[in-house]
């Protein structure tokens, strides 16, 4: 499985390999909220939710995935580790995959690490468009290269260093401590193998569409053997929906996002406001995928996996499937996970779709 293991500094980059991580929580800063979540070892191969919290981030708090309001953002994670009630205070992060560069690279095979480390940095000169001082870089070793076994094939991944302090900042600022430093997209890819399962032959040789949909922003990953071989974002997102109830029933902002989640609109909501946004949800991503389509080699997809807040809108996975004709599913990456009598399962599965990001991350403290 590719994942993005960031450091913090150059020189600690043999850290993120050691044998053992220490516990952490994964901890999910999109534009809407703060997202946490704490997963224990129960027993070989098995997991358990052991608790995860959600708390509101205020308007325009991040702004195209940056940190805009370092306090609010601050204030939401203190707020939303209090609520979680953990003692651990070590947290697994991801940048959002915009901040990042990535490349995959060939290297000679039977290098020594510090031999590699070298090779990457002077291979990242091509690539990156900022002094090597003004980012973090970080790499990993995929494997044999498919094409030239005398070669591996490495990931090669960097972010300027302001996008990272941000977060770290936000961590520390409330007395925790940003261990690790992931990318969502990674983040979310490794919560989608507890997915697989569901899939024949668990996914092998077929093409899975990971469709996140959030507040403004709709990202698809196409993978295939857990690489991906497609990303794309375009504006499309639940605040949409909000701002449809807001005009159609003369809500306010915060009226219209708590009448969407709880219930209680008029009967005509359904009919005349959401399954419109539902068939437009459809289309948006039939779009995506045609251009999928046009810009691969690929012709078909096999199953999609619905993510994100707006996936937890009852009727979605009919309407998306409906309308592309592809099976789609909602995500839940806790299907197969135990659940401690801390958590109410009920609430957990509602809010599964939208907890992909940080039930990676929080996989993190089980890193070989």
């Amino acid at each position: 499985m590719l994942k993005g293991k960031f450091s913090l500094n150059l020189a600690a980059i043999e850290n993120l390999f050691k044998a053992k991580m220490p516990p952490v929580i994964g901890t999910d800063i999109s534009s809407s909220a703060v997202k946490m979540v704490e997963i224990e070892s129960a027993g070989k191969g098995m997991y358990r939710v052991e608790r995860y919290a959600i708390e509101p981030l205020p308007k325009d708090s991040l702004m195209e995935g940056n940190i805009n309001n370092l306090d609010a953002v601050a204030d939401a994670v203190r707020r939303c580790h209090k609520r979680l009630g953990s003692n651990l205070k070590n947290l697994a992060l991801a940048l959002p995959n915009a901040a990042v560069i990535s490349k995959k690279i060939l290297v000679p095979a039977g290098q020594t690490e510090d031999d590699l480390q070298l090779q990457v940095e002077t291979e990242a000169n091509q690539y990156i468009p900022f002094a090597l001082e003004e980012v973090n870089l970080d790499f990993q070793v995929l494997g044999p290269a498919p094409n030239s076994p005398e070669d591996v094939e490495v990931l090669i991944a960097a972010s300027r260093k302001d996008k990272i302090i941000d977060r770290v900042a936000a961590a520390e600022a409330v007395g925790l401590n940003a261990t690790v430093m992931d990318v969502d997209v990674f983040a979310a890819q490794t919560a989608l193998e507890l997915i697989e399962s569901q899939f024949p032959e668990g996914g092998k040789d077929q093409n899975i569409a990971m469709v996140d949909v959030g507040a403004s922003v709709m990202a698809v990953n196409v993978l295939r053997n857990d690489q991906s071989i497609y990303m794309r974002e375009q504006p499309f997102g639940g605040n949409q929906l909000t701002q449809e109830i807001q005009n159609r029933f003369g809500l306010s902002p915060e009226e219209a996002e708590a009448a969407k989640r709880a219930g209680g609109l008029p009967e005509n909501y359904e009919s005349d406001v959401l399954a419109p946004f539902l068939d437009m949800l459809g289309l948006e991503v039939a779009r995506a995928l045609q251009f999928f389509f046009t810009s691969t080699q690929h012709t078909q997809i096999n199953h999609i996996v619905l993510s994100g807040g707006c996936a937890a809108i009852p009727g979605v996975d009919e309407a998306v499937t409906k309308r592309v004709q592809v099976p789609a599913i909602i995500a839940n990456p806790f299907i197969n996970m135990q659940v401690s009598p801390k958590v109410r399962a009920k609430a957990l599965t509602q809010d599964a779709p939208s907890l992909m990001v940080a039930c990676g991350l929080a996989m993190r403290r089980f890193d070989p």
